[in-house]
């Protein structure tokens, strides 16, 4: 059997998969989609956190890890301490409001 991907979930078209749609231009608004970071406990000093995020962002930049992440379907995603609490926040209230909206009761 031959697997065709039909569409994305993310917001954006895939760098693994650049010809290949996303759900959200036949559905406008659409996304769904996962990620992975790295947090630390509130209260961090926040000298640490931005000698954390230095060396997380060079790490990234690493062409050779660039290339691994993509081979494994992913996308680097750089941002500020501040830029990905925003994001975090933001996607937790995305969330939220669709759970409340599909009547979701935890158990």
């Amino acid at each position: 059997m031959a697997w065709r991907a039909l569409a994305v979930t993310s917001a954006t078209r895939a760098e693994a998969l650049p010809d290949i749609p996303t759900i959200g231009e036949f559905v406008p608004g659409y996304e769904a989609s996962g990620w992975q970071g790295i947090g630390v406990p509130r209260n961090t000093p926040i000298e640490i956190i931005g000698t954390l995020n230095k060396e997380i962002d060079a790490f990234l930049s690493d062409p050779r890890i660039k290339v691994r992440i993509a081979d494994l379907g992913g996308t680097v995603f750089k941002s500020s301490p501040a830029e990905f609490a925003a994001y975090i926040a933001d996607y937790t209230e995305q969330w939220f409001k669709i759970i409340k909206s599909a009547g979701v009761k935890l158990e």
